[in-house]
């Protein structure tokens, strides 16, 4: 190791570091890179096995495949002036006794000709396909790995497990894997200091440091190896959250609050007045809450559960209970169509015990009847008199109710799909009371690694049984062209008095996306279920035209409703037991269990045909698992492994860096164990203040820690 080792850290600049190219730290320089903690930080995006190319053939494939290839000839197809196609005909590089040949198109990039020759030499990666014949592989990601210069650092770029990075601008591969290698071939394991304890010995990361994961992401000895440093790193993010969330619950624990007990009078007439029974898993989650609630500490909870488990009811009897203890209650929906919904449930079954009931949306505000009767039997400490509204019910306006005097005594905050608002938006509905007691809710079941990655910070309250009253749901995955059999089947179902969704992905048709629009399914469906009215819902639409539009489909003079995914959360029709949902497989598996869940909320059996473009065998495969199951945890906890967690898991995070290792939260292993981590660090030192924790404090955010900041 050269003496430079010894001097440098993560924060020298890499102009500073011994032995680089100086073109390669100016293009790194250009791109962000220009540290050697940013390089050392900048991770592979996956990894090639280039110990032993051994061509087995060129074949179709619905995953990419990685191959070691020979440029036999290029030609540029001329589209008019400006478009054309690259194509490269290639064979395998080693023994093709098959003699066969493969080709790389490139759309629109006709300067690659420029940049590939015959007898280069290439790593190519992609999706082959075969169409006429032809074996293709469009726009694949290539490496040059002979035929250019630099052939003597060829240990580094072939012969062995190879990282393959993100590219950024001009970068290209090789230079940047060098770069990377010499750079951590000089940093000395003292400048990457370990963020987890201490790993047991025998565990699954005996002697593994974070200086040798970084060390074995970039170059890998073998898979078993970096297999071990991935989740040892993502072990480190998720322990990193979990410090957060911890500490975050523990600084609202200790952020004042008032218990709010009752004799429960109100909570037992409304059970009464119920058409139903609640379940046993609703009542379980119910119990849970009303102890929270009691407790001097603020409770802060999640309510989570499968479509049409029932959590408004659960909602709405919590929220009798803050009444009693003559407090008030706020629910704050993310549209104003389910806010409506809401508000006009929580009359029909609150205003008979008493309770007034207040709507609050950007668009309309609608007070309790003034000759709502008292709640002198049950609440008598409550004046009768001026009391303003028992439960508020509202969209984001709620976060301005508090200058107009409306909440004065919020004793119980409840946030539907709180996933739709930001941790901005929930802090200051929450500020507007003596620290209330809040419940999140959200019809998405969530598999238990996320739960505790991003909600790590609340308690949670699980919902996992459907009403014995609700309908049967049949699922079936269709090719688009079996549109005319479904017509007919429809038009059967509304014959019968039942009524009918039109799922599409878009709003209007796209040049650029190859998509069914709800404007154009209008009209489509307008012609196919003729005499029947249609109507028309999507998220541009005004709210006057969002409203009527929804009031004639409750009332049933509108059998049929094309939407968009607008009608995903919350809303309720008994009667429509239909939902068609075009270009399916443009969605995720939860979501399309999300949209299915409008339907199968009344007695009737009801039915979701999901419709995919003609002979998409991928699709058709993929949403097998929706005709098999209407369990929402067993479909949410497929997609994350499928899928990831996706967007939501950027978003719940609110500011905090992305994980980088997200794919492995399917590890249920690996996530609680963070969590045991995090909360035995935090009960030994619950400010990170010891001298070894310095690191930890600077890692998870100040603000953490800080009066005031709590989220």
């Amino acid at each position: 190791m050269s003496s430079a080792a010894s001097v440098i850290s993560l924060d020298t600049p890499l102009d500073q570091v011994e032995g680089l190219r100086p073109a390669a730290v100016r293009m790194l320089a250009k791109e962000g890179l220009a540290t050697v903690g940013g390089l050392v930080l900048h991770f592979p995006a996956r990894h090639e096995d280039r110990r032993r190319m051994d061509f087995k053939g060129f074949c179709p494939s619905e995953t990419p495949v990685c191959h070691h290839v020979r440029v036999l000839k290029t030609r540029v197809l001329r589209f008019g002036q400006r478009g054309g196609v690259f194509e490269t005909v290639v064979e395998a590089a080693e023994a093709n006794p098959m003699h066969q040949q493969l080709t790389l198109r490139w759309f629109g990039m006709v300067y690659l000709q420029k940049v590939l020759a015959v007898d280069m030499e290439l790593m190519v990666y992609g999706k082959i396909k075969e169409i006429k014949d032809r074996l293709l592989m469009d726009h694949p990601e290539y490496e040059i790995v002979r035929g250019e210069e630099d052939d003597d650092e060829a240990g580094i770029h072939s012969s062995r497990i190879v990282p393959v990075y993100r590219l950024r601008g001009g970068l290209k591969q090789k230079p940047l894997r060098r770069t990377t290698w010499q750079v951590m071939e000089q940093l000395p394991a003292a400048a990457l200091p370990d963020i987890l304890p201490r790993p047991k010995a025998g565990g699954d990361f005996a002697g593994m440091t974070r200086a040798t994961a970084l060390r074995t992401l970039h170059h890998p000895d073998g898979f078993d190896e970096l297999t071990q440093a991935q989740r040892y790193l993502a072990l480190e993010e998720f322990y990193l959250m979990q410090l957060r969330a911890v500490r975050r619950k523990l600084q609202f624990k200790h952020h004042g609050g008032t218990p709010q007990r009752a004799e429960g009078r109100l909570l037992a007439a409304f059970l009464e007045t119920l058409p139903f029974q609640m379940t046993g898993a609703q009542s379980r989650s119910l119990d849970e809450i009303l102890a929270d609630m009691a407790l001097p500490q603020p409770m802060n909870r999640l309510l989570h559960g499968d479509v049409g488990s029932g959590k408004t009811v659960v909602a709405l009897a919590a929220m009798l209970m803050a009444v009693e203890a003559g407090r008030q209650g706020a629910l704050m929906a993310p549209t104003q169509i389910l806010a409506e919904q809401h508000y006009e449930n929580a009359r029909r079954w609150l205003e008979p015990l008493g309770i007034r009931v207040a709507l609050r949306t950007a668009d309309r505000v609608l007070d309790f009847d003034a000759e709502c009767r008292t709640l002198e039997a049950c609440a008598p400490q409550i004046p009768a008199a001026d009391r303003g509204p028992d439960i508020v019910i509202g969209t984001h306006a709620l976060l301005y109710e508090r200058s107009a005097g409306n909440l004065p005594r919020l004793g119980l905050v409840v946030i539907d799909e709180q996933h739709k608002f930001g941790v901005a938006q929930r802090a200051r509905l929450i500020a507007q009371g003596e620290t209330p007691d809040v419940l999140v809710m959200t019809a998405t079941p969530i598999p238990r690694t996320l739960t505790l990655t991003l909600y790590g910070d609340l308690d949670v309250s699980t919902i996992d049984q459907r009403p014995k009253e609700r309908g049967k749901i049949i699922t079936a995955v269709r090719e688009v062209t079996k549109v005319e059999e479904v017509t007919k089947f429809v038009l059967a179902r509304l014959e019968e008095g039942r009524q009918c969704y039109i799922v599409y992905p878009l709003i209007d048709e796209s040049e650029k996306l190859d998509a069914g629009a709800a404007t154009t399914g209008l009209e489509e469906w307008t012609k196919r279920l003729a005499p029947h009215a249609i109507g028309l819902l999507h998220g541009r639409m005004d709210t006057d035209a969002k409203e009527s539009v929804m009031r004639q489909f409750r009332e049933g003079s509108v059998k049929a409703l094309v939407s968009t995914t607008v009608i995903e959360v919350g809303v309720d029709v008994p009667n429509a037991t239909v939902m068609i949902i075009h270009d399916s497989g443009r969605f995720g598996l939860a979501q399309l269990h999300q949209l299915r869940g409008r339907i199968g909320r009344g007695a009737h059996t009801s039915y979701a045909i999901l419709f995919v473009p003609k002979g998409d065998k991928e699709a058709m495969a993929r949403l097998k698992l929706l005709e098999e199951t209407t369990d929402g945890f067993k479909i949410a906890e497929e997609d994350l492994v499928r899928r990831g967690p996706g967007d939501v898991l950027g978003s719940a995070q609110s500011g905090q860096s992305p994980l980088r290792f997200g794919a492995l939260l399917a590890d249920t292993r690996l996530v609680t164990t963070a969590r045991r981590l995090a909360e035995r660090t935090l009960k030994a030192d619950p400010e990170l203040l010891q001298p070894g924790h310095a690191h930890l404090r600077a890692l998870v955010g100040e603000e953490v820690f800080g009066k005031g900041t709590m989220q």
